[in-house]
C-alpha cells in the first residue's frame, strides 16, 4: 500500500507510537536501577523476536523471508545494527540525564528522518511543513540550553546529550531503511529478522541470570519495556507504510511534551524512583515550539515553492 493512501489510520498509528514512547523513558529509568543496559536490551528485542515470529507463523507469512534478495538481507542487517545503537546509546544516555531531557534530546531522530525522506524518498515538504520543522528545532535547541544551565553535573550532562545524539542518528539510519525496505516486504517481516539479529547479537554481552532477582516493581517496570518494544513499533512500522515519513515523524516530535507531563503526574507517587523535572520558563517556551511546530509540520498540506 502505498504512503498516504490511508492517512487517519496512518495518524492514528503514529499518535499510538508517540504515546507509548512517552511513557517508555520513565520504565526504562526504573529498569535500569536492577538491571544493566545491555541485559535490558536483550531482553526486550527477544520478547518481541518470540511475539512476532508466533504472529507470523500463525498468518503463514515467514517464506518470503527467506526469498529476500542478497541486497535486502544486507540492507536489514544495516537497519538492525542502527536499531541496536539506537536502544543502547539511548539506556546510555538516560543514565547521565532525567526521562524529559532523553526524550527532548532524542527528538533530534524525527527531524533526521524527515530530512532523510526528503532527500532519498522525494517526498514533498511545503512552506508550511518546512516552518513548523523549524519551530522543533528552535525548541529542541532552547530546551537543550535551559537543561544545560540548570544541570547539577554540566560534565555528565553533556556526555548523556552525546550519547542521545549517536542514538538519534541511528534511529533514523534504521527507519529511512526500513521505508525502502517497505516496498519489497512485509513490516512485520522486517522487524522479526531486526530483533532476531539484536536478540542474537547481545546475548553475548546480557546477563540474564539477573531478570531472576528483580522484586515486583521493578519486573512489571521491565514487562512494560518488552511489551513496549512489540506494541510501540509494531505501530511506527504500520504508520510508515500508511503516511507519509516525514508526518509520522512531526507526530512523533510532541512526545517529549507527553513525557513531561507524565513525569510531573507520576513523580509525587513514585519518589524513590523519579526526580521532578526542573523546567522554566525557557523550557515552556521549546515545548510549545515543539508542540506547534509538530502540528504545522503534521496538518499542513505540502505545497511546492
Amino acid at each position: 500500500m502505498s504512503a498516504g493512501k490511508r492517512p487517519l489510520l496512518g495518524f492514528s498509528l503514529a499518535l499510538s507510537t508517540c504515546l507509548m514512547w512517552a511513557t517508555l523513558p520513565v520504565t526504562l529509568k526504573m529498569s535500569l536501577e536492577a538491571l544493566d543496559p545491555m541485559t535490558l536490551t536483550w531482553f526486550r528485542f527477544l520478547c518481541a523476536f518470540l511475539f512476532t515470529f508466533a504472529l507470523l507463523a500463525l498468518r503463514g507469512q515467514l517464506t518470503p523471508i527467506k526469498a529476500a534478495l542478497p541486497a535486502q538481507k544486507i540492507w536489514l542487517l544495516i537497519a538492525a545494527l542502527g536499531l541496536i545503537g539506537n536502544y543502547v546509546w539511548y539506556l546510555l544516555g538516560l543514565k547521565y540525564t532525567s526521562p524529559a531531557n532523553a526524550q527532548f534530546l532524542i527528538q533530534s531522530a524525527p527531524l533526521l528522518l524527515a530530512l532523510g525522506s526528503v532527500v532519498f524518498f522525494k517526498e514533498r515538504v511545503g512552506i508550511g511543513q518546512s516552518l513548523g520543522f523549524g519551530a522543533i528545532l528552535l525548541g529542541l535547541l532552547g530546551f537543550a540550553a535551559e537543561q544545560q544551565g540548570v544541570a547539577t553535573d554540566t560534565r555528565s550532562y553533556g556526555l548523556g546529550l552525546l550519547l542521545i545524539a549517536l542514538a538519534a542518528i541511528s534511529w533514523a539510519i534504521y527507519a529511512l531503511i526500513q521505508k525502502r525496505l517497505t516496498a519489497h516486504l512485509n513490516s512485520q517481516q522486517i522487524m522479526l529478522v531486526m530483533y532476531a539479529v539484536a536478540a542474537v547479537l547481545l546475548v553475548f554481552t546480557a546477563k540474564p541470570s539477573s531478570l531472576l532477582s528483580l522484586d515486583s516493581v521493578h519486573a512489571w517496570a521491565v514487562a512494560y519495556c518488552a511489551f513496549n518494544t512489540i506494541a510501540a513499533y509494531g505501530a511506527f512500522a504500520e504508520a510508515m507504510v500508511l503516511w507519509e515519513a516525514s508526518r509520522v515523524s512531526a507526530v512523533l516530535s510532541m512526545t517529549p511534551v507527553i513525557t513531561i507531563a507524565v513525569v510531573h503526574l507520576l513523580a509525587p507517587l513514585m519518589p524513590t524512583h523519579l526526580s521532578p523535572e526542573r523546567i522554566g520558563w525557557l523550557g515552556a517556551i521549546s515545548a510549545l515550539l515543539v508542540v506547534g511546530g509538530s502540528m504545522a509540520a503534521s496538518l499542513l498540506k505540502p505545497k511546492a515553492f
